[in-house]
């Protein structure tokens, strides 16, 4: 496979252009965050991503892992990346200072974990957990349990989990058996199994936190029921350090389609008289703190389709420039790379303005969670919470369902040879089908877009967001070289205030309106796409016109826009259509029928 390259200019462009850099910058609490330093962030993860990832990411994927009794043994070389990872203090980029973590604005470290993502996904997802977790801990722990585990979780010294899935349960959470049982001491013990849990067994690290949704006896049903707890593998000595292995134990690893490299796990708690854990929060709360961590995997997930969408991307286009075959349509010489080729022309810019799209869309909702957190103004802090709330769906979604295209789009690209191993896009292929599964299905995302996040207000942040699309479709309206953007920006924005009316005005027929709940999501995706293609468009241009930066690569970004706009636009018409018209004929279908 051709060798990774950080898009650095792609990335640099966005957080400066698109998400704000500098305006994050300015917030209280990411002061830091100066331009010279995000450069130098970013290209010195460029170089571990591309010099120690990438290079075993092949090697985990052909050797995998495996479990030896109650030991899971990874890939070769991934305890060395791991330490040097750690040591390096990439796990608390954007994690609390008081903890030991650097406390850069999450705008900065979404970059830098697509580039591990996208040179090793199933090494990176090890880390990606310890973030997720501190967060939760942050939210929900006690004070005692913060100075106790939280510096730990934050340099990375030991890793973390979280524990939701069960055998009988799969996403239905509130189908969870797993028990607690109060202890003498104030403690808990823990009874009952997980499975899907990702790095629930290794030993690359010499202590693992585990974060378990379980039941109190007094537990109501349902998901209101269940308490969150901080379970270790190994329990905590006199000095605070790892001494007696806890009741907990792996049972089984699966043998997967893809991340070979990351073992997932099955874990059984309480074999031999209960696994010893702590209360996390209040009782029967703990939904809402796993929450906390799984709202920050879903949006890692999502920057996953980009990372993998990059990767694909740069391997196709690589192969399409050395790769000779046919003749040129154009010119009619032979002994051309297929790169002169139309139609594989137009899925290497298909791929490239897709991408550009969702990295628009992720980085400017980074950027939001930094607002959200840190803005002073109260106001401002609420829209943009609101915004990351509505389109979480959309990023975790979306992104992973087009991500998944393009690493399709890229075996198209290399034809017979996209389709053997050697080549490495197949490997693409199987790691990325998992995004769309993992942190809740596709269609549990749109269903959570459709009921939550709009029905449930009204559509009244929706209708915000349409406003702030119209906004730019009226700047680009005042550029004299882009009011064709603008005609087709605006149309977006009308086609989703039209949807939303719809949507209101049939909220009570509920199974028509979730049976066309994922052309919703699409829908809004593309809109979503279209809008950052246009602001992109919009940036690019204004650079051009004062002779700042590459004419031609700005140019590029422009011509990006509007091949966006002229090949997805139509798609999102089509989604409107499909949302208004195949649920009803859904819930017409027999069950017999199929």
């Amino acid at each position: 496979m051709i060798d990774y390259q950080a898009p650095l200019r792609d990335m640099q462009f966005i957080l400066d252009e698109l998400a704000g850099l500098e305006g994050i910058g300015a917030l209280p609490g990411c002061e830091d965050a100066s331009p010279d330093l995000v450069s130098a962030v970013l290209e010195e993860a460029g170089k571990f991503a591309a010099g120690v990832l990438a290079p075993l990411n092949p090697i985990g994927d052909q050797q995998g892992c495996r479990l030896e009794g109650e030991r899971v043994i990874t890939p070769d070389g991934w305890q060395a990346a791991y330490d040097q990872f750690r040591d390096a203090g990439w796990i608390g980029l954007s994690l609390p200072p008081e903890h030991g973590g650097q406390g850069l604005p999450k705008l900065v470290s979404t970059p830098v974990w697509e580039m591990w993502f996208s040179t090793n996904m199933a090494f990176a997802m090890l880390p990606q957990l310890n973030v997720g977790q501190t967060e939760a801990l942050m939210i929900a722990a006690s004070e005692a349990q913060k100075a106790t585990w939280l510096d730990k979780v934050v340099s990375g010294e030991w890793a973390a989990t979280m524990n939701l899935t069960e055998p009988q349960a799969g996403s239905d959470l509130a189908a969870t058996r797993a028990r607690a049982e109060p202890t003498d001491d104030g403690a808990y013990r823990l009874f009952g199994q997980k499975i899907f849990i990702s790095y629930g067994e290794h030993e690359l690290t010499p202590n693992i936190v585990h974060l378990v949704l379980a039941r109190l006896p007094d537990a109501p049903p349902g998901v209101k029921g269940l308490s969150l707890f901080l379970v270790p593998k190994y329990l905590l000595d006199e000095h605070g350090e790892p001494g007696e292995k806890n009741d907990i134990r792996c049972i089984a690893i699966e043998h997967k389609m893809g991340i070979h490299g990351s073992p997932t796990c099955t874990l059984s708690y309480g074999d031999e008289g209960g696994a010893l854990g702590y209360l996390v929060g209040e009782p029967h709360q703990g939904l809402a703190t796993m929450f906390v961590m799984m709202n920050d995997a879903r949006f890692s997930v999502g920057v996953q389709g980009v990372a993998l969408g990059e990767r694909a991307y740069q391997a196709a286009l690589g192969y399409a420039r050395e790769r000779v075959q046919g003749r040129d349509i154009v010119s009619g010489e032979s002994g051309r790379p297929i790169l002169v080729h139309p139609d594989v022309k137009r899925m290497l810019v298909s791929m490239r303005a897709r991408l550009m799209a969702m990295r628009g869309l992720l980085y400017s909702a980074a950027g939001w969670f930094d607002i959200a957190r840190h803005h002073p103004e109260a106001a401002v802090a609420d829209k943009h919470r609101r915004y990351v709330d509505l389109l979480m769906p959309v990023a975790k979604g979306w992104c992973t369902e087009v991500g998944n295209d393009l690493c399709d789009e890229a075996i198209q690209v290399f034809g017979g040879m996209g389709f053997v191993e050697e080549t490495g896009v197949a490997q693409l292929f199987r790691d990325a089908r998992i995004i769309t599964i993992y942190e809740g299905t596709t269609g549990i995302q749109a269903n959570d877009l459709l009921g939550r996040k709009i029905l449930r207000e009204e559509g009244a942040t929706l209708r915000e967001l349409i406003g702030d699309i119209r906004e730019t479709a009226s700047e680009l309206e005042a550029h004299r070289r882009l009011g064709d953007l603008a005609v087709a920006l605006g149309n977006q924005a009308t086609l989703l205030d039209e949807t939303t009316d719809w949507l209101l005005q049939q909220r009570d027929a509920t199974a028509d309106l979730y049976a066309g709940a994922m052309p919703l999501l699409h829908l809004l995706g593309i809109a979503c796409g279209a809008w950052q293609m246009a602001r992109l468009a919009l940036a690019a241009d204004t650079r051009r016109e004062a002779g700042e930066g590459d004419s031609e690569y700005l140019q590029g970004l422009v011509e990006l826009a509007r091949f966006y706009l002229a090949t997805q636009g139509p798609q999102a018409r089509a989604h409107a259509q499909t949302l208004r018209q195949a649920g009803a004929v859904l819930t017409r279908f027999p069950d017999g029928g199929l």
